[in-house]
């Protein structure tokens, strides 16, 4: 900003002055107020407790789930990652729907002065419904990587499922930011969640060019909705492994029965890419293809993650019939939207 002589005087006789009027009172040049004319530059630093999680904390996001070239600077949001199963619960509440740029406005505000407030009661971090459990069935660990939302939407918040086991999954409750859904990236067995979540790069099946997506919602009635597919990035024309089958699948099944359209099935050995092996097929963005299953109120679903060929892959006939069910498809409020933009590493 350029000053005149006269404005610089007023600003000097203002400054002068600020000492000895009263706490109230704001100094003000040309109709400006003295302090916004001075507007402090710099960041603030991820809070080490309310169970917040530092992700890709070697960028200048420096362990918000921000791009690695993001900072927390003052006057921002700084969207965060929580532990398994928990979700974010501070945004801005003055947005409440989803549109650029108020669905960035996620976290927590860092003020003009540097200090960290929460716009909304409550904790940092809260439970999900606990409807969706993530099974690893490989020996080696998977990345499910969560999207940032409210925020920037890219794959930050880690969910690392040990060979052989499994965690919950955060699932968005009717109460969450504006009736929103989660988004899941599925990347392969074995890699980590340092290179499954974020943003990655064409040159690898990993993070915005996993194989698998998914998505998971609960309704007011306690239903909640499960949906797998192919990941429409991992389809497109510049993708160079476009053709290559994964060496693994993935499945929604519902051990306790209480679902409807499961199971729903990946399973490369028996397809071919973009193929739903079992379960009722939908086309989507990209011409990706994905199932859903609806797990009435009560029940758990699980995404499981298998090796192509394990002796695990293949369901016993039984089961199969025992969870299979005739009710109508319920209507799913889950939506998934995938975007190509180009971001830097």
């Amino acid at each position: 900003m350029l000053f005149n002589q006269n404005t610089l005087l007023s600003l000097a006789l203002a400054i002068s002055q600020v000492a000895a009027e009263p706490k109230h009172s704001h100094p003000s040049v040309e109709g400006k107020q003295v302090s916004s004319l001075f507007k402090r530059a710099g960041t603030c630093s991820l809070p080490s407790t309310g169970g917040i999680v530092a992700v890709q904390k070697d960028g200048q996001n420096a362990g918000w789930a921000m791009h690695s070239d993001q900072t927390c600077s003052y006057g921002s949001w700084c969207p965060y990652a929580c532990p398994p199963g928990q979700l974010m619960n501070q945004w801005d509440p003055s947005v409440t729907s989803y549109s650029y740029p108020g669905s960035q406005n996620g976290g927590l505000y860092c003020n003009e002065n540097g200090e960290l407030e929460a716009k909304r009661d409550g904790s940092y971090c809260v439970d999900g419904a606990g409807t969706v459990v993530a099974k690893n069935l490989a020996g080696s660990n998977v990345a499910i990587c969560q999207t940032v939302l409210p925020g920037n939407e890219e794959m930050l918040i880690p969910t690392d499922v040990d060979g052989n086991s499994q965690k919950t999954l955060a699932v968005p409750t009717p109460d969450y930011w504006a009736g929103t859904a989660a988004h899941y990236y599925i990347n392969a067995p074995g890699v980590s969640v340092a290179d499954g979540c974020k943003w990655g790069s064409v040159n690898k099946a990993e993070g915005n060019w996993a194989p698998y997506v998914a998505g998971a919602n609960q309704d007011s009635s306690g239903n909640t909705y499960v949906k797998i597919g192919w990941n429409p990035i991992y389809l497109e024309s510049a993708t160079p492994f476009r053709n290559t089958k994964p060496t693994f699948g993935i499945r929604i099944t519902c051990p306790d029965g209480g679902c409807n359209g499961a199971p729903c099935e990946i399973d490369p050995s028996q397809g071919a890419v973009n193929d739903i092996t079992t379960g009722s097929s939908t086309s989507g963005a990209g011409g990706a293809n994905f199932c859903v299953v609806t797990a009435s109120k009560g029940v758990t679903a699980n995404i499981e993650v298998f090796e192509v060929g394990s002796s695990k892959s293949k369901r016993d006939e039984g089961e199969h019939q025992h969870h299979h069910h005739e009710h109508k498809p319920l209507q799913t409020t889950l939506d998934i939207v995938y975007t190509t933009e180009t971001v830097s590493n």
